[in-house]
């Protein structure tokens, strides 16, 4: 198992993983636009897990802005998601190294994530990675998706 950048190429498998991963069938056209749009910006990194034959198993995205409050450009995981035959592999804590290997060697220091209440087992996981528990997050709707 080895990890590279996302490519163009593996925007289907992407797609897929992302729709499983929120429950829901996004718009193919819109999903497009926005990853090729994502992929190309340099303070974003979307990473895939591969295996010997280049399959991807796993994908993760992290985009990166300047806060003020912190001085500093600040990292977060936006979406991770490891293809069902092979959870339980260390897939997810490559895709962590990873992604912690780039952001030290360009020198970053921060690197946050955020998960949804009902996924315990996430929250499991990103505390088993070192990922410590500093906030809430508070969500507001507005008007219709």
């Amino acid at each position: 198992m080895l990890t590279r950048p996302a490519q163009s190429s593996d925007i289907q498998t992407i797609y897929r993983f992302i729709c499983d991963l929120e429950e829901i069938k996004l718009d193919y056209g819109l999903f497009e636009q926005y990853y090729l749009q994502n992929i190309a910006n340099e303070n974003y990194l979307y990473l895939v897990a591969v295996d010997k034959h280049n399959a991807v198993m796993g994908y993760t995205s992290c985009h990166g802005q300047a806060l003020l409050h912190h001085a500093a450009m600040v990292f977060e995981i936006q979406e991770m998601y490891v293809d069902k035959p092979y959870r339980q592999q260390g897939i997810g804590q490559l895709l962590i190294n990873a992604l912690e290997e780039w952001l030290q060697k360009n020198n970053h220091h921060l690197l946050e994530v955020t998960a949804n209440n009902i996924r315990t087992g996430t929250h499991q996981f990103y505390t088993r990675a070192g990922f410590t528990q500093t906030h809430l997050k508070f969500t507001k709707i507005l008007g219709e998706r």
